[in-house]
């Protein structure tokens, strides 16, 4: 492997530069001799991945210590090395383990199914929760709890299948137009609607009892999971991540217009499709193990982008972002509302609705300019 150079961005002001030219941005470029392979990392994106990384460690660690029976470190990890006590034990690897890792894989797969949708379309609003991607899981999900009396690999399936047949609807009715954002995100909109109608319809089908496990799976809920859940939701995320940014640097041409993506060598429908298709399964995967949590998918891509301050979309970054909003919100909710059990996902809905009225105001501002 050759050494590692450092670009730099050429000098001149960037109206002189032709639009379909790619941008050169700062960072360090890995090259290795034999493959001809190059990799660029930017050094703020870096940064800003090994911060969070040290906040989700440390969020986590706040998460296993505390709560009712407090816990010193020490303690938690002799129970997580196998040599704790029995109470230890429990607590931390049958009680606040599991939700723990489904928190941190759900904000991940939530957050970079969003940052991917997000780059496809071009717009700020595509996310998987507001065009429907996410209820569309939740149909699938819903069909199997109440009709099928299904198992958690059933549920997930389920939702899979769901999300997959919303996307397969969304892009048919906008077939010929491609992912065209503002078109995409109207159409969304009203399949998300239509769908949790059917949501609405599947509770009422249902006997008491499942109407109201039902209901409390749709505000979107950490309670009670357990290591079936944090498996399902842990295997998908280690399959479909890699993908997701292995795919990464395809994406960031893509942003850049159809013609110049062909230009550099990048099959455009196929990679579209193929990202499309990482998008739905993270979500559903996401959906089947939580319920429909709003806010991070939609959230995490954006703030990510902000802090790196990078023009492509940083996934590695992403994924680290929803995976501490969904375990920071958990943990304050836990320890917030020690009276009621508060699903995560009414909270995070709160934030949501409050940051999407933002985003309208900010969109609507832009476009007058």
């Amino acid at each position: 492997m050759s050494p590692v150079h450092k670009t730099q961005a050429p000098a001149g002001p960037p109206a002189a530069e032709d639009a379909a030219v790619p941008r050169v941005v700062s960072g360090l470029v890995v090259r290795t001799g034999g493959a001809g392979l190059s990799l660029r990392v930017p050094p703020r994106s870096v940064a800003v991945s090994v911060v969070l990384l040290a906040v989700l460690v440390t969020v986590m660690g706040i998460s296993l210590t505390t709560g009712d029976f407090e816990l010193s470190v020490t303690e938690v990890v002799r129970a997580l090395t196998g040599s704790g006590s029995p109470g230890a034990d429990f607590i931390v690897n049958t009680l606040r383990m599991p939700r723990l890792v489904t928190a941190v894989c759900v904000g991940a797969a939530l957050a970079v199914s969003g940052g991917i949708l997000q780059s496809l379309t071009g717009n700020a609003l595509g996310s998987p929760d507001v065009i429907g991607f996410t209820n569309g899981s939740a149909v699938g999900a819903l069909t199997v709890i109440i009709v099928l009396h299904g198992s958690m690999t059933q549920i997930a399936v389920g939702a899979l299948i769901g999300g997959l047949a919303t996307a397969a609807a969304v892009t048919l009715l906008i077939a010929g137009r491609g992912l065209q954002g503002f078109r995409l995100v109207v159409i969304g909109i009203g399949v998300s609607a239509l769908l949790l109608a059917v949501n609405s319809y599947l509770i009422t089908r249902a006997t008491f009892q499942e109407a109201l496990e039902a209901q409390a799976w749709l505000l979107g809920s950490l309670n009670n999971r357990g290591w079936s859940q944090a498996n399902t939701i842990g295997v998908a995320v280690v399959v479909l991540l890699p993908v997701a940014f292995l795919l990464a640097r395809r994406l960031s041409m893509v942003e850049m217009g159809d013609p110049t993506a062909t230009a550099l060598g990048v099959d455009v429908a196929r990679t579209r499709n193929l990202l499309l298709v990482v998008c739905v399964a993270l979500a559903a995967f996401a959906t089947a193990v939580a319920g429909p949590i709003w806010f991070i998918a939609l959230a995490a891509p954006q703030v990510a982008r902000r802090l790196t301050r990078s023009s492509a979309p940083s996934l590695v970054s992403t994924a680290l972002m929803g995976a501490v909003l969904l375990t920071a919100s958990d943990l304050a909710v836990q320890r917030l509302f020690t009276d009621a059990i508060l699903p995560v996902g009414a909270a995070t809905g709160t934030i949501g609705g409050l940051y999407l009225i933002w985003l309208l105001v900010t969109e609507s501002r832009k476009s007058r300019a």
